[in-house]
């Protein structure tokens, strides 16, 4: 990630530099592949038959991407963000005030660029890797959710830009970042920066394929984080995955002590698959999760005193949450149907932060809460939906998702409420959408959707509108 205290341009810049050495990379690896093809060409005897489509791979390492555009219109919407990995906030959010018409990066697949390779070693054993990064292609920049949220320090709410928390936080390697063992025969043990196993059961078991524009759980990773969107991904962490018939079992442990995993957290996963169904339990905890916020004007006047620069400081949540969740899906063709529940568990942490802590990112902490949940906060996420496939290359998605938030102020005048006076009260988040997704070709599709998503009670405590519809037409390319 980078320094917490260096100006944020100058974090950018460096985060850039490196960027331009991974895509030089990637483009020498790509312009190797076309060489071969060439050569080979060259040498025939006579014409060859076209080549088949197969992916950029050579010597084990295969270099992938996709890059995804739309136009969106929301009806309530802030003015985009150049670094939040989705640009505009589909979802609702408290900052949604205003109709909204802009080109739009990631709507149904996240743009990124990659390397992965895997090398035989020994039996069935091989050495893997994998290198990602996020990107925005409608601005160029790489994906740095919290910047977006640094950048409304000191504004107010109705003159804020997009602005969202996220696991994805400008590194080099926001993606992925891993390496390890993998065999068919005993699972694949990786270490590094990479997803946590709640949030390849959100990929998986979403109907909408984690969609930041059409789908709750794809835009927030409130559920893929287990409560903390910064935990969508662990960075320093340890991850188990096999699969053994039609049982699958996974175990990841991310150590605590370096920047940015100031708590350990701890996940499990066990499941079956047969005959076009698949169900999947998770369990995880995290101690001293961080949910980021921009600074209000005031806190922004201290921070001179504090030594901390504006443009990388930012308020923190800090909790211990606990996640239960189930997942399940069923193919009967031509039709998928997805269903999932979660119960997360927020409480005060049992070890506070203190102001001036680093987070992912190299950002810094310099306004620090440890005692927002003085009784424990509860979250359910639920959802359902179906994927239609009308076609080999047209198939029709649908899908319903929604919080439920208990009442857990500690003040008496607040006990039981239901109302939008705190954020404290119980609430609701209603959300439903659906995406028209239409291939082409093996790498090109386009695609038309929309999701409409409102809120009330606790959960619109601040928010400047209650909902908003984002029908949003985009293009893909992935390679």
């Amino acid at each position: 990630m980078t320094n917490a205290r260096a100006p944020s341009a100058a974090r950018v810049s460096g985060v850039r530099g490196h960027c331009g050495v991974a895509l030089l990379g990637g483009a020498c690896l790509l312009g190797s592949v076309l060489a071969t093809s060439v050569a080979q060409a060259d040498s025939a005897a006579a014409p060859a038959a076209a080549p088949q489509d197969t992916s950029l791979t050579m010597h084990g390492i295969t270099l992938y991407g996709t890059v995804d555009i739309g136009l969106q219109y929301e009806t309530n919407g802030a003015p985009v963000s150049d670094y939040f990995p989705a640009g505009s906030a589909g979802l609702l959010q408290k900052s949604s005030r205003e109709s909204i018409v802009s080109a739009v990066p990631s709507a149904l697949g996240q743009s990124k660029i990659g390397l992965k390779g895997v090398e035989p070693l020994v039996g069935d054993w091989s050495g893997v890797f994998k290198l990602e990064t996020f990107f925005n292609p409608t601005s160029g920049d790489i994906s740095d959710a919290l910047k977006s949220v640094a950048l409304n320090n000191g504004k107010a709410l109705n003159t804020q830009t997009v602005g969202v928390d996220s696991s994805i936080a400008g590194q080099l390697f926001n993606g992925a970042a891993y390496g390890g063992l993998s065999s068919p025969t005993f699972g694949t043990i990786t270490f590094g920066w990479q997803n946590g196993l709640m949030a390849d059961g959100i990929a998986k078991y979403d109907p909408m394929g984690a969609s930041n524009a059409f789908s709750v759980i794809g835009f927030s990773g409130t559920a893929a984080g287990g409560g903390d969107t910064e935990d969508r991904r662990l960075q320093n962490s340890l991850k188990y995955d096999a699969t053994f018939g039609v049982l699958h079992v996974g175990a990841q442990y991310q150590f605590n002590g370096s920047s940015g995993s100031a708590g350990n957290a701890t996940e499990l996963a066990i499941g079956v698959a047969a005959q076009g169904a698949s169900l999947d339990a998770y369990y995880e905890k995290k101690n001293d999760a961080i949910s980021v916020s921009a600074l209000s004007a005031a806190q922004v006047a201290t921070l001179p005193v504090l030594g901390y620069p504006v443009s990388s400081s930012l308020a923190a949540t800090i909790s211990d949450n606990t996640t239960y969740s189930v997942m399940g899906s069923y193919k009967f063709d031509p039709v998928k149907v997805f269903a999932g529940y979660q119960h997360i568990q927020f409480a005060n942490p049992t070890t506070p932060l203190t102001a001036g802590y680093t987070t992912i990112g190299g950002y810094t902490l310099a306004v620090v809460n440890n005692t927002a949940y003085p009784n424990d906060k509860i979250l359910q996420v639920y959802w359902a939906g179906a994927k239609f496939y009308a076609t080999p290359k047209f198939d029709v998605t649908v899908a319903f998702y929604g919080y439920k938030q208990n009442a857990y102020s500690s003040e008496a005048a607040l006990a039981g409420c239901n109302s939008n006076k705190s954020g404290a009260c119980s609430g609701t988040l209603t959300a439903a959408s659906m995406v028209l997704d239409y291939r082409w070709t093996k790498r090109f599709d386009t695609y038309f959707g929309a999701m409409w998503s409102s809120v009330s009670d606790g959960l619109a405590n601040g928010y400047l509108a209650t909902n908003t519809v984002d029908p949003t037409i985009g293009v893909r390319y992935s390679f």
